[in-house]
């Protein structure tokens, strides 16, 4: 897209003019905002010193959107990874120079030309030349914060209303802004440092971790966190910045970052505009957002770069769909070693050839710019190399040749929000185009992703002109986004749309924890047992949107002597209930996977951690209030169980318990990413350690605590140093006793990499 170091240049310096409502800095005592460290990473190689540098393959082909030479592809950027001075690739690229470009380069030749070249030499330049990486951008107190915010009200349980308040107070501690004072002007060879940002205007909120800058995606469920918060200004000046970008770089990235230019996100900016507008009521900003929301940028870039012709298998009709495809034939910077080894795996019997290597590394990018980066749904043999090796699987990836059924359904969403806005505006004609260009999406979906007997949603496989058999949870985005089939409102009697819900019946009685992204475990971190905060979101608002017809009747229980497996429509699932993950009760003894005994969370008109039994609530309401409580349960038990405390509400951990966790000098960790089976842990897996912060997390407790919060109950968290016990079965009335106690090696695996508090 750029070809000039000079024209990004040109694209990042965004206007200081535009429009917003910036919330203003004040000291940290008037709001009670600490002062926040930003720590930088030692070098830390995993060999001497005084080895030499790995050999290296040649160099990938210089990538046009992305011309930097030393935080693009290119042989500083290879060399430094191959050299494993950091376990995470981000942290050298976030890295800002502490010299002009042209004299990082000069010296980085006179190091690798010299005779005495080895790891020590790479870890003294890096030393030498790059200052701390997220220097660039600084915490800002907020004005006004409002400690009691109304949503609060809507908490009946003490505990939870105390724990609700902690977590909105976190958005003081996520709260950030460029900083002017150590900005590196953008692409300017001849400027003092040269650093990968992309500077921005107006505040924003980071997710947390190595995220350290504003990302896509992330951002939709911290705008509705931040709207239940009353922070109105924060959302606006986000959405300033994505307009910003909208208008400048002509589409949103990823990230903030020049090495994501070359992707970007699920398209939710316009759902992030209407979740504004509804709360806030200010309507002047669709001045500035609707020209940059539909055709001449957002969904012109989508339509443009991401949309391609597909004729149905089913009913020979051609539709107009969505793809994610990056152009891209290098390593993601971000993450340069992990790819570079995937594509160059040394283990390989015949090496991949060039054309493999850059199909790999498009695919690659391909799936960061889904989010899922990476699910066993976007691969051609998941199983691969099992769930200790997942390069195998990686290599297999097809997302270049998958229609996502949640990328489509977004869209469709996107279309009839702007003809909402537009029919509002008396612009009727506008408002029709996008009616017309929603309605012709939904019967795309309907007809390529909607699997009738199977009860479910599937991604369509262009490679094989048919859907897939994989059920993820992006199975629930069409109903989130306002799609339901006919078939599931034509069935009075409700039990259509139950089967589309049925596997989460069977999660909230099986498991611990809450919905996994597949219950295929791969290694990959969009894989179980890992549960992600948006999809508990997105499987609640999915539930919401089911009219009172279809979900007034009870929730169906499992025939006499078998599990809730059996309520799961004939191949919706693809797995067998023997082979579904397995659930530990207590140490590492696993419950049984099969009959009714496989069931142990169930109890009397609810599940364990699952809230209150109610009665005469319909089916649609029960799944509701379990899926809510259970919610509260992960992020709470894990915030605790690293540290966290109330005071008067809920005492800290002993030294002893903490020790479990490595949390004894931590304070309480939101994580990215739950486990389905442990409560009291974050998830696993991936190609990055588990993050804390955490902004979506954050997000989703909050608007869950505002629309259930008279129905959610303290959660009964596991004891950390419980003896292991074996039991042979579990009944339904030992099992408030007996179950959510993880793994204790498993659990110090995912904790270790937090114990350094909870904003790294």
């Amino acid at each position: 897209m750029w070809t000039k170091w000079t024209t990004l240049s040109t694209a990042f310096c965004l206007i200081q003019g535009a429009r917003g409502l910036p919330q203003t800095a004040t000291s940290p005592a008037s709001t009670g905002v600490l002062s926040i460290t930003v720590s930088t990473a030692v070098a830390s190689p995993t060999v001497s010193l005084s080895n030499s540098l790995p050999s290296q393959v040649p160099l990938p082909p210089k990538q046009a959107w992305c011309p930097s030479e030393i935080f693009c592809a290119g042989e500083l950027l290879q060399t430094v990874n191959v050299a494993g001075l950091y376990p995470d690739p981000k942290t050298f690229v976030d890295k800002p120079t502490e010299k002009p470009s042209q004299q990082v380069l000069s010296n980085f030749r006179n190091v690798t030309n010299s005779s005495s070249l080895n790891v020590g030499s790479i870890v003294n330049f890096v030393d030498t030349d790059f200052r701390g990486e997220g220097l660039e951008l600084e915490p800002v107190a907020l004005a006004n914060f409002n400690a009691q915010p109304t949503f609060l009200n809507n908490v009946t349980d003490p505990l939870l209303k105390g724990w609700s308040q902690v977590v909105h107070g976190y958005w003081t501690q996520l709260i950030r802004a460029t900083n002017r004072s150590a900005l590196c002007p953008t692409g300017s060879s001849g400027g003092p440092c040269e650093s990968s940002l992309i500077p921005l205007n107006h505040t924003f909120v980071v997710p947390g971790g190595r995220f350290r800058e504003q990302y896509y995606w992330d951002s939709y469920w911290i705008v509705l966190g931040l709207l239940k918060s009353e922070l109105f200004g924060i959302v606006n000046d986000t959405l300033q910045n994505f307009m910003d970008e909208l208008e400048h770089i002509g589409f949103i990235p990823n990230g903030g970052r020049v090495y994501y230019l070359n992707r970007s996100q699920p398209p939710l900016f316009i759902s992030m505009l209407a979740a504004y507008v509804e709360a806030s009521n200010d309507t002047s900003i669709l001045s500035r957002a609707l020209p940059l929301a539909e055709v001449s940028k957002e969904l012109a870039w989508w339509a443009t770069n991401r949309s391609l012709a597909v004729t149905s298998p089913f009913t020979n009709a051609t539709y107009t769909v969505y793809r994610y495809a990056v152009n891209n034939t290098a390593p993601r910077p971000e993450s340069y070693l992990t790819d570079y080894l995937t594509a160059n795996d040394p283990t390989l019997s015949t090496p991949l050839s060039d054309s493999e290597r850059a199909d790999l590394y498009a695919e690659l990018a391909s799936g960061a710019e889904t989010g899922w980066d990476y699910s066993s749904r976007w691969e051609k043999n998941p199983f691969a190399g099992g769930s200790n090796d997942t390069n195998p699987g990686l290599r297999t990836l097809n997302i270049r040749g998958t229609l996502p059924v949640d990328l489509n359904s977004i869209l469709y969403k996107a279309h009839l929000t702007l003809a909402g806005f537009y029919n509002n505006q008396s612009r009727s004609a506008v408002a029709a185009n996008h009616t017309r260009a929603a309605i012709a999406l939904r019967e795309g979906i309907l007809d390529l992703f909607w699997d009738s007997p199977k009860r479910a949603f599937y991604d369509f496989n262009l490679t094989s002109n048919a859907r897939g058999t994989i059920l993820s949870a992006a199975n629930f985005y069409p109903l989130w986004n306002g799609i339901i089939p006919d078939e599931l409102l034509a069935d009075g009697s409700g039990a259509t749309a139950f089967g589309l819900f049925s596997t989460l019946n069977l999660v909230l009685n099986r498991y611990n924890g809450t919905y996994p992204v597949t219950f295929l475990e791969t290694g990959l971190q969009w894989d179980a047992p890992n549960t992600w905060p948006p999809h508990q979101f997105i499987i609640l608002e999915a539930l919401r949107n089911l009219p009172s017809n279809i979900t007034s009747t009870p929730l169906p229980p499992a025939p006499s002597g078998n599990s809730t497996y059996t309520l799961i429509p004939s191949g919706q699932l693809g797995i067998p209930e023997d082979q579904l993950p397995g659930q530990l009760i207590i140490g590492n003894s696993n419950a049984t996977k099969t009959g009714s005994a496989a069931d142990i969370n169930t109890l009397n008109g609810t599940v364990f951690n699952g809230g209150n039994a109610t009665e005469g609530q319909g089916w649609a309401a029960v799944l509701q209030r379990e899926l809510a409580n259970r919610y509260f349960a992960s992020a709470l038990c894990s915030w605790h169980a690293t540290g966290g405390e109330i005071p008067n509400l809920l005492p800290r951990l002993s030294p002893e318990e903490l020790n479990v966790t490595l949390s004894v000098n931590n304070t309480g960790n939101m994580f990215e990413k739950f486990s389905m089976s442990d409560i009291d842990s974050a998830g696993r897996g991936g190609e990055y350690t588990v993050q804390a912060g955490f902004g979506w997390t954050n997000g989703v407790v909050l608007w869950i605590a505002s629309l259930y919060g008279d129905q959610l109950v303290a959660p009964v968290c596991p004891n950390l140093t419980a003896e292991v016990v074996t039991t042979s079965s579990s009944t339904n009335s030992n099992a408030a006793a007996t179950l959510g106690l993880p793994s204790v090696l498993s659990l110090v695996g995912v904790v270790v990499v937090s114990v350094l508090g909870l904003f790294l």
